[in-house]
């Protein structure tokens, strides 16, 4: 005999409130109507029997809950809130056994990779996010919680929440949505061809707007040769001007005239890494002078959707400071160039 079937009887439907229904009910309006009225799975309220009356419904099986065991919309609701522990989230009411974590407000998700593969080495149990650094919206959905069975033994949820309260108590965030700081931009764009008027500049708009994206603001855009002194020079004057980050555009290829590399260097940042294990934007610097970042971006970035730059600018914007195992990371899942 199966878990259910150990927990089927047949009782009066004025009984029946808080049970649950082992298989769906239809509902037959000849010429009007014919379809699911109660799902399986739904439990049941008092307010379901002049429903269930009008189907001829006097009796019916339901599966009461044993103690021990729970009906997967609340298991579902239980494992939502394991994980879920920021004011900017919120649990949707369950649906079909599935309860959804979603943002309150624009800004990068992190989520703790460790908790989530823990959870889903239990049997039964499903715990389904997007990956950590992504942009988000408010309103999008970051996490999906289920269980496989109707009902599940109460022992597992226990175990997911017991995980997540140590998780918590050694200091990791299972969940979170870090908003976005608007940050006070400063862009360079080096190049004699767009210095002198030969080209129009294409790189200041892509990055004026990538930067827009995230509540942020270019404040200043400053055009230079390919003279590393000239570039030093207008690092400098962004920072007078107190820029938040700085973002110089051109020359970062090893071509001998291409100069952004070292100017950056000169001007006195402290360099984590030139260059990036992630296609399209190898070529991207990223360095701090005192606390301020300043990038270095390839080409890529005027024509190529998705690059290093679009990794890295939510994480500075969201605050994160840029560390060498960021970058040694992006190369695992970082092929994007056909």
């Amino acid at each position: 005999m199966s878990r259910h079937e150990s927990m089927l009887r047949e009782v009066k439907v004025e009984d029946a409130i808080g049970m649950i229904l082992p298989h769906d009910l239809t509902q037959i309006l000849p010429g009007e109507f014919k379809g699911r009225l109660f799902r399986k799975g739904h439990q049941v309220t008092e307010a379901d029997i002049p429903a269930l009356l009008s189907i001829g419904k006097e009796h019916i099986y339901a599966m009461e809950l044993q103690p021990g065991y729970l009906h997967e919309d609340e298991a579902a609701q239980r494992l939502a809130k394991a994980i879920a522990g920021d004011s900017s989230l919120r649990l949707t009411e369950p649906h079909e056994g599935k309860v959804n974590v979603k943002s309150e407000i624009h800004g990068l998700a992190k989520i703790d990779k460790a908790f989530v593969d823990a959870v889903n080495a239990i049997d039964e149990v499903v715990l389904s996010t997007i990956r950590s650094n992504t942009v988000v919206q408010a309103g999008a959905s970051l996490v999906g919680t289920r269980v496989i069975p109707l009902i599940v033994d109460e022992a597992k949820v226990v175990e997911v929440e017991r995980l997540a309260a140590a998780r918590r108590q050694e200091g990791f965030t299972l969940l979170e949505v870090k908003p976005f700081r608007k940050l006070r931009v400063g862009v360079i764009t080096t190049g004699s061809e767009v210095f002198k008027g030969r080209i129009e500049d294409k790189f200041g708009p892509i990055v004026k707007e990538k930067v827009a994206q995230l509540g942020s603001e270019v404040v200043d855009q400053r055009f230079a040769l390919d003279d590393s002194e000239a570039i030093v020079g207008e690092i400098h004057a962004l920072l007078a001007l107190g820029v938040d980050l700085v973002l110089v555009t051109g020359g970062m290829s090893v071509d001998p005239d291409d100069r952004t590399p070292g100017a950056i260097k000169q001007a006195g940042a402290r360099v984590v890494s030139y260059g990036t294990p992630m296609l399209p934007g190898s070529m991207l610097m990223i360095a701090y002078l005192g606390d301020v970042p300043i990038m270095g971006l390839p080409g890529c970035v005027m024509h190529d959707p998705y690059t290093s730059f679009d990794v890295l600018l939510p994480r500075i914007c969201a605050g994160e400071t840029i560390v060498r195992s960021d970058i040694t990371e992006m190369g695992y899942g970082g092929f994007y160039q056909c």
